[in-house]
């Protein structure tokens, strides 16, 4: 049972890291405050892969 849950936190997690992953990368269209964050972009994005491919 801990097993299944650990997993749920892992998958909730990969797919929270890509909503913000989406949501900043939307904004540097509009928020040039945002365009200053690029370096970190690649880094989450890869994060949210990681825990996604880890619930499969």
């Amino acid at each position: 049972m801990k097993r299944r849950s650990s997993l749920r936190i892992k998958n909730g997690m990969g797919i929270l890291l890509l909503a913000i992953w989406l949501i900043l990368s939307g904004l540097t269209g509009f928020v040039p405050a945002v365009r200053g964050l690029s370096e970190f972009f690649p880094i989450l994005a890869l994060a949210a892969g990681i825990m996604l491919l880890m619930d499969r």
